[in-house]
């Protein structure tokens, strides 16, 4: 039986940060990932730009090198994946995490085999599992809770849900494209959390009418070629359409989390966690990054969460000691 130090459930920059951690402490451990290095990452919008700068994004101190002021999602797939090759990360893409077991150690089941491992980090994230709206025609073919590039919609009715960072950017890459675009949006105004150079353009966009906006309005349901929603008024109206974003955000995987015994709390479903050691309830699993933040997926992300790799790691090391 091949018995590791540390198992690493999620390829992602937190999940990599705990492995290059780990290794530095001279711990046996493995990543299991259920896509490509960074996979998150890899199904973000193609020309995505992230909020933050490059030396916020970077981990294990080594430099995120780009001639770019914000970098994009390329440059973040070449500079992960990059410190995965030219580190040497024992990862197994494309293998999901199925099941976690205690008895004397941790029994990891995969897609493809058995693991054991005296710890166990989730840095799983949260792009997994899409925030359903729950409403009729939700689940028709031209519903996509996933936007990548706007060449599938040139020249089509299309709405979009939401008013974050996600959603804007859509909107504005849509109509540039040619798209006939509408934003159902239930705040009374473009959410503050857009980018600051991107927020005047789609305020712009909508005060001029090229991009039709409904403040205070939800989406009731979805037909085949329409879709009906309610206004701020309380009005129904019903339009034409080809396809709907729903840009109503992403969740962590909280049915794995409670099979594996994480007690959540709240509304929010907040994992119970060690706030100086990451420890879970379980002990000796850990968690990491985003998933720490339950439904608020606002609460953690790559800048504030490369620490808990280091957190993590001591505390499995002065155990071991």
């Amino acid at each position: 039986m091949e018995l590791y130090d540390v198992l690493i459930v999620g390829g992602g920059p937190i999940g990599l940060a705990s492995a290059l951690e780990a290794k530095k402490n001279k711990l046996k451990y493995i990543v299991i990932e259920k896509g490509t290095v960074a996979n998150s990452l890899y199904n973000y919008p193609l020309y995505m730009t992230f909020f933050s700068t490059a030396d916020r994004l970077e981990i294990d101190e080594i430099p995120f090198i780009t001639t770019k002021a914000k970098p994009g999602r390329q440059d973040a797939l070449e500079y992960y994946q990059g410190i995965a090759r030219a580190k040497g990360i024992n990862i197994r893409p494309y293998e999901k995490v199925i099941n976690i077991q205690k008895s004397t150690f941790f029994q990891v089941e995969t897609s493809k085999q058995i693991y054991f491992a005296k710890n166990v980090i989730i840095a799983t994230g949260f792009y997994d599992i899409p925030n359903m709206m729950n409403i009729p025609g939700e689940d028709l073919p031209k519903v996509r809770h996933y936007y990548t590039e706007p060449y599938p919609y040139a020249f089509q009715n299309v709405v979009v849900i939401g008013s974050s960072n996600s959603s804007v950017d859509a909107a504005l890459e849509i109509y540039r494209k040619g798209g006939n675009v509408t934003m159902i949006i239930r705040n009374q105004e473009i959410s503050k959390s857009v980018k600051y150079w991107v927020k005047p353009d789609i305020e712009n966009r909508i005060k001029e009418g090229s991009i039709k906006a409904f403040f205070g309005a939800e989406l009731l349901e979805i037909k085949p070629h329409s879709a009906v929603f309610k206004t701020s008024k309380g009005e129904i109206k019903e339009i034409e359409n080809d396809f709907v974003l729903a840009m109503t955000g992403y969740l962590p995987d909280f049915e794995f989390l409670r099979n594996i015994g994480i007690n959540l709390k709240g509304d929010c479903l907040n994992p119970h966690y060690d706030k100086e050691t990451m420890e879970s309830n379980v002990k000796g699993i850990y968690l990491a990054g985003v998933v720490c933040g339950g439904k608020d997926t606002h609460l953690w992300f790559i800048e504030n969460s490369r620490i808990h790799a280091k957190q993590i790691v001591q505390d499995i090391v002065s155990k071991n000691n």
